[in-house]
């Protein structure tokens, strides 16, 4: 039986421009990468579907609301089209909630493979961050670090991470994905 072939995504540094340190709440700041929509368009051409999986600890930090988190989500969503995300999920706990739906911790994608039948030997996840990877491994799926905005600090400072790819950008990942596809517009 196959499943569904999805890309995972995770959303600040990878789809969306993030300043390292920084917190997002305000949706008049969401600016996608220049190459996001071409990246998605050419992985809609290979069949993908698209899930995001953020940790978003300004929540539980209290720097913002879940109210605040979904206007960003909303906006975003608005500069992507004709892009479709199947769903986004986000764990909105800090790091030292204690949580088991942080990234690198596998519940959230777990629970989407389950939900859609996605099948982890056909699907990507995309971050910019040790955090991506780790969670990537977790859930079965190929993994591909960007180098934007947190991407080449965790490379220097984890040099143990492996990842299958790293990439630029969004649409260099979004072309090694397509091309270990077997996509012949990969270029």
């Amino acid at each position: 039986m196959s499943g569904l072939k999805a890309v995972f995504l995770d959303r600040d540094g990878t789809i969306i421009h993030e300043k390292p340190g920084t917190y997002l709440s305000d949706p008049a700041k969401v600016r996608p990468y220049q190459s996001a929509k071409a990246a998605f368009k050419l992985l809609q051409k290979c069949g993908f579907k698209f899930f995001i999986v953020s940790n978003q600890s300004g929540i539980g930090r209290g720097y913002f609301t879940e109210k605040e988190v979904n206007a960003v989500h909303a906006r975003m969503l608005k500069l992507l089209k004709p892009a479709v995300i199947e769903e986004i999920v986000f764990c909105p706990h800090s790091p030292d909630q204690q949580c088991d739906c942080r990234k690198p911790k596998p519940k959230l994608g777990l629970q989407l493979i389950r939900k859609y039948h996605i099948d982890p030997a056909q699907s990507y996840m995309i971050g910019d961050k040790k955090a991506d990877v780790e969670f990537g491994r977790a859930i079965g799926f190929k993994t591909v670090l960007v180098t934007t905005a947190n991407g080449k600090n965790h490379l220097k400072k984890y040099p143990d991470l492996h990842p299958d790819k790293i990439a630029s950008n969004l649409l260099n990942a979004a072309r090694f994905i397509a091309k270990d596809c077997g996509a012949a517009y990969a270029q």
